[in-house]
């Protein structure tokens, strides 16, 4: 068995009145996985580090550009059985002003924004419902004893 990093998970989120908002991306009928709701996610390119991959994906796949990014104190990881491969995920946390504009790529199909709540009911796999409670309790419990370590843009 391969033990493998070469994929990223960025959680984008706002700030809102109602309270953090987590961005969600339904993948396009076409796409593997198709109809599943999901954060950004994608592929390092050769030598590239896993920080600028998140940031590249983040624009490829929302047209964003984050305000403010973190690495999140979490690594997401699941089993590939048909390359026989155990793959980890750096997970990455990227806030974005609340009037940004998203226009996602043909990678999806529609876009929503929701609650930490909402968005543990839409995804689809454990690791990602933990990224969201670990991001969700950093940025809005003032006791959090979670470090994220930001990254100057």
């Amino acid at each position: 068995m391969k033990i493998i990093s070469e994929l990223i998970e960025a959680h984008i989120f706002r700030i809102s009145n109602i309270g953090i908002e987590f961005l969600l991306l339904k993948r396009s009928p076409e796409t593997i996985y198709p109809g599943i709701w999901q954060m950004v996610t994608g592929k390092m390119n050769k030598n590239e580090p896993a920080y600028k991959a998140a940031l590249r994906e983040i624009k490829e796949e929302t047209g964003l550009i984050p305000e403010k990014f973190w690495v999140a104190p979490n690594v997401n990881s699941f089993y590939d059985h048909i390359n026989d491969a155990l793959s980890y995920l750096p997970v990455f946390a990227c806030r974005i002003s609340s009037d940004s504009k998203v226009i996602i790529s043909r990678e999806h199909c529609e876009y929503q924004w929701v609650s930490p709540e909402n968005a543990k009911k839409l995804l689809a796999w454990p690791g990602q419902k933990k990224s969201i409670d670990v991001i969700n309790e950093y940025f809005t419990k003032e006791s959090s004893l979670l470090k994220f370590i930001e990254i100057m843009l």
